[in-house]
């Protein structure tokens, strides 16, 4: 006879478990084991069983299945979650692929364990994919699934990538948020670029009109006359047929620029729009048909077309900086702009990858500020999120870069931004505010350089300034999931003594599918901690360390960035009184 026991083999796997059992059984234990037991007989089995699955075993609130393939799976997965609202329990259900190992009676292995990890991120009544599933299933399933973002997962070196069933219901949270989904007006003309279409007839040239997209977002983002939504919001409209009065809505916008672009050999068409989103009202068109060198005359030219419909007054030097464009080099500029997402989450393989790119446009063109610029951000990263193997000689050579990049284009925002962060690196806190500051007065409405002000003052120990720098980025980015804005108002918030409120803005990150890393677990942990929720912070100390199981206090490299004694002591207290390693 075959010994079938420890086989390995790769399998979809489905994780399963009742959303607030445990508060459920406090609150009716007889009636909670009825709804588990009649959940399990009229819904779970004979739905895996019709969907060729096999429940491996039950986990007590939950169970285990095995399908042959991802396509069964996620459609079971669906088909649980309808015939589950009918009952009196919601379920969450996490969806991978990967490897397992038979042991003859239960399945062990990463392919089990990130499942699980899935399930739990998944909502009241949702379903979260892995990367892995949803590329297999993404055309051959009617199910829309919405990108949830990297995270990473317990005993798992790499992030996975997580994908969200778009028919789940929301969280409470989100239900609120969406309920008061029309943001306030700001005190200015307001305005979203939506994505521009790539109407040519090479689909490769999609790059190149989201390239004109983002640059024209820059270039109105220089206007301090009028508020703009940064990139990473609106590119969450393409390809989505939305009225133009949801996005306004949702952005919290009155005016909305949209067009396209033909591409064509050397010749170039670009097509705009602006429109007030209130009442679908036009309110400036044009067409430009020009050779590709004038790309960036066309942006300008968008750019002060827009203010001039909105009858925003530039101010002295606005103008100046619109119409220089900060390269000449096409290519150079692409591969910038392709890369400033690349820096979050700032993880070691990201900051790497960055370096990279950074490094090939300081080759092509050492005469555009934005390389020097982001490669020093690179080295002023790994010294003050603490991956840095020489902090000194990395916090030197940001500081060197940075100076160069002012010396190419000291009107170059992120120059600036650069200098700032580079002066924190090395200590010089002061002259770091006075070049967050120039960067904010170049490029007030770029949600980037807002954010490292706020990293500025904060390491120099302006905590209120921080914090308003911080607020503005999350408002000019209200959609970008994956950004860093929400973990820095955390650790904004724990700096300011304000522990419930940075323990609610990490939960907020959490249920957005925002990135985690020890930053924002350490800090997390210290305001449980300082708010005297001692079971809650020490139960995130371990799933601080199960991500980072080297974690130590005094290797933080972060808090030692801070000019404050102070900051460093309190959470150092905190964290030790968490029960984290000394």
């Amino acid at each position: 006879m075959t010994d079938r026991s420890n086989q390995r083999r790769l399998s979809a796997i489905l994780a399963a478990d009742v959303a607030d059992y445990t508060t459920r059984m406090e609150q009716d234990t007889e009636g909670t084991v009825a709804a588990w037991q009649a959940a399990r007989r009229d819904v779970i089995n004979p739905t895996v069983a019709a969907s060729g699955g096999k429940i491996v075993k039950l986990t007590g609130d939950g169970f285990l299945a095995e399908f042959s393939t991802v396509l069964d799976a996620v459609n079971c997965a669906v088909e649980l979650q309808q015939g589950f609202a009918a009952g009196g329990l919601e379920f969450r259900i996490g969806v991978n692929l990967g490897d397992v190992i038979d042991d003859g009676e239960d399945i062990h292995g990463e392919g089990v364990n990130i499942a699980a990890r899935l399930e739990a991120l998944a909502e009241a009544g949702g379903i979260s994919i892995s990367g892995s599933v949803y590329e297999q299933v993404r055309n051959r399933v009617e199910h829309r699934f919405e990108d949830f973002g990297e995270h990473l997962v317990k005993h798992v070196s790499a992030p996975v990538r997580v994908w969200r069933w778009a028919g789940a219901p929301q969280s409470a949270a989100l239900t609120d948020a969406i309920a008061e989904e029309k943001l306030p007006l700001p005190d200015k003309p307001s305005i979203a670029v939506l994505p521009f279409d790539n109407i040519g007839a090479d689909p490769e040239q999609e790059y190149f009109s989201d390239g004109i997209t983002e640059d024209i977002i820059m270039e109105l983002s220089k206007i301090s006359g009028l508020f703009v939504i940064a990139r990473h919001s609106v590119f969450v409209y393409k390809q989505q047929k939305v009225s133009l009065r949801q996005v306004g809505r949702e952005l919290g916008v009155r005016y909305v620029l949209e067009g396209s672009v033909r591409k064509a050999g050397n010749r170039l068409r670009v097509s705009c729009q602006l429109i007030d989103s209130d009442d679908d009202r036009c309110l400036w068109a044009e067409r430009y048909d020009r050779e590709m060198e004038d790309i960036f005359a066309i942006q300008d030219e968008v750019a002060h077309n827009v203010a001039e419909a909105l009858k925003v007054v530039l101010k002295p030097g606005e103008g100046e900086s619109i119409n220089r464009p900060p390269t000449g080099n096409i290519e150079a500029y692409d591969i910038y702009l392709r890369t400033r997402s690349s820096l979050w989450p700032p993880t070691r393989e990201n900051l790497l990858t960055a370096r990279s790119a950074y490094r090939r446009i300081c080759e092509i063109d050492p005469n555009f500020a934005g390389g020097h610029a982001g490669l020093s951000l690179t080295y002023s990263f790994t010294v003050t999120f603490g991956l840095s193997e020489d902090p000194q000689d990395d916090a030197s050579r940001a500081l060197e870069l940075a100076r160069q990049a002012v010396s190419v284009d000291d009107r170059f925002a992120l120059a600036h931004s650069a200098l700032g962060l580079a002066h924190n690196a090395n200590g010089q806190h002061e002259e770091a505010r006075r070049h967050a500051q120039r960067a904010v007065e170049l490029q007030p409405g770029d949600a980037d350089v807002q954010v490292f002000s706020a990293l500025t003052n904060l390491y120099a120990g302006h905590v209120d300034t921080a914090y308003e720098a911080v607020c503005t980025a999350l408002r000019l980015d209200p959609q970008y999931v994956n950004g860093p804005y929400l973990n820095i108002l955390g650790i904004v918030c724990f700096c300011a003594g304000r522990y419930q409120e940075s323990i609610d803005t990490f939960r907020q990150n959490i249920e957005r599918g925002g990135p985690i890393g020890p930053p924002a677990l350490a800090f997390r942990t210290a305001s449980y901690s300082a708010a005297g929720q001692e079971a809650e912070a020490r139960a995130s100390a371990q799933e601080l360390l199960g991500f980072f199981p080297n974690f130590t206090i005094s290797g933080f490299q972060m808090p030692k960035i801070f000019d404050s004694r102070e900051v460093g002591q309190r959470l150092a207290d905190a964290l030790h009184s968490a029960g984290l390693p000394a």
